[in-house]
């Protein structure tokens, strides 16, 4: 972020704060809770593993809070354990490479909710019916789109979940440019 003739630089705690806000707010339109954004982002920006009460202390949460964080981050396979010969306490560390971190999102995503919505809809859609009705025509209809899309879209997403980082960017790249 450049700094304005008449706003002052920003000091790297103030641009990490900044980050760490931004990136808990954002949570919400991802649908995860502002707590755990804000945990992977201070994980993302800390060049050294951070224990639980780290977590706690910069960002003003309570142990549960952290703990259940933590389990979830780690769940999803943004975070990891970083184990320390005679220390008790343990520290976590984030995925730093952000195709690898986009890779957890989308394996988690589609685990917890696109394969979830593909066996109901397979469920849904082996209603037995009157192929005469109008009505079950149009729920069946409705149900085989929304199918191929879910199949189109999970075999997409398996791809990306596979790609290659120079083949993801090289892609990434030239759909947008």
């Amino acid at each position: 972020m450049q700094p304005t003739d008449n706003s002052p630089a920003l000091t790297l705690a103030e641009a990490k704060a900044q980050f760490i806000h931004t990136w808990g707010v954002s949570g919400a339109s991802w649908g995860v809770s502002k707590t755990l954004a804000q945990v992977h982002a201070l994980l993302l920006v800390s060049p050294a593993a951070l224990s639980t009460e780290d977590l706690m202390e910069q960002l003003t949460i309570s142990r549960g809070n952290a703990s259940m964080t933590v389990r979830e981050l780690l769940d999803w396979g943004l975070i990891y354990k970083e184990l320390r010969p005679g220390e008790r306490r343990e520290y976590f560390i984030a995925e730093k490479d952000m195709l690898q971190v986009t890779r957890c999102i989308i394996r988690a995503r589609k685990r917890r909710e696109l394969d979830q919505m593909k066996r109901s809809l397979d469920q849904l859609a082996a209603l037995p019916g009157d192929a005469a009705d109008a009505d079950y025509r149009a729920f069946h209809s409705a149900l085989t789109d929304i199918q191929q899309l879910a199949t189109v879209s999970d075999k997409l997403l398996t791809r990306l979940m596979q790609a290659e980082k120079s083949w993801f960017w090289d892609k990434f790249i030239r759909f947008f440019v």
